[in-house]
């Protein structure tokens, strides 16, 4: 059935270890809609079904039950590699949305030509390496003179802005940033996220990002979930979450603490 939401999980139910004494169930029932253009930063605790969620929206992970549609067209029957045609997707490893033995040049074409076919010609096309240094000065990390460098030889920050880049060369549906910054220090962090920030808002494409840094989910985005034990306890958009503050998120963080035992 069509509806307006751009992006739906729709009675999700994800199982671990079905039937043994790990048995864990992580979702059971969930369901979320998202509309066009939103930026949604999602938090939660370890546990509280983050990373899963991604995955099952990825193709990593398939679901138990319910339906995962995107634009109104199911994403059950696709595998990974199809989804990715839709969705582009930053890890929190900075070496899994690069690859270290190329240079900078030969990323950015293995980016550009994604989807397309790969023959014997030339790894990189020559008429396309000024676009490549002029996408390259938006990072303002210098990399655009320094295109013939192994990308393995980039620092974390240098490698996850590029990975941001190379994921948003070709037009997506949706990007999805699984704790994208988690793994840098926090002046590369700050560089990632303002990156991040202005990409979002030139390519107007719909986001979900998944970060333990509450400051971040607080002021980037236009809505913010919390999870816990794979249910919504936050779900707050627009002038609501604008009005937010760290130590509000921080307060149920605690209290969901307490009622845990920890």
């Amino acid at each position: 059935m069509r509806t307006s939401a751009f992006l739906e999980f729709d009675n999700i139910s994800k199982m671990f270890g079905a039937g043994s004494v790990n048995e864990t169930e992580v979702f059971e029932g969930f369901s979320l809609s998202v509309k066009k253009g939103q930026f949604v930063s999602i938090v939660g605790s370890n546990g509280s079904g983050k990373t899963t969620l991604l995955n099952l929206l990825c193709g990593s992970l398939p679901p138990d039950g319910g339906e995962i549609r995107l634009d109104g067209k199911s994403l059950n029957p696709l595998k990974e590699f199809e989804r990715a045609r839709y969705i582009g997707r930053v890890f929190q490893a900075p070496d899994k949305g690069t690859s270290p033995a190329l240079t900078v040049l030969e990323n950015l074409s293995l980016a550009d030509n994604k989807g397309g076919f790969f023959g014997l010609s030339p790894a990189v096309d020559k008429r396309r390496v000024a676009a490549y240094k002029e996408k390259l000065e938006l990072l303002h990390l210098g990399l655009e003179n320094r295109t013939d460098q192994l990308v393995g030889t980039l620092s974390g920050g240098q490698r996850q802005a590029l990975a941001l880049l190379m994921c948003t060369m070709k037009p997506v549906e949706l990007l999805v940033l699984d704790e994208h910054t988690a793994a840098l220090d926090p002046s590369s962090s700050e560089n990632v996220m303002e990156l991040t920030e202005r990409l979002v808002k030139e390519l107007k494409v719909t986001t979900l990002m998944v970060t333990h840094n509450l400051r971040y989910a607080v002021e980037h985005g236009s809505r913010l979930l919390m999870l816990h034990e794979g249910r919504s306890v936050v779900d707050i958009a627009d002038e609501e979450k604008s009005a937010a503050e760290v130590g509000d998120l921080l307060k149920i963080f605690n209290e969901i603490s307490v009622e845990c035992g920890n």
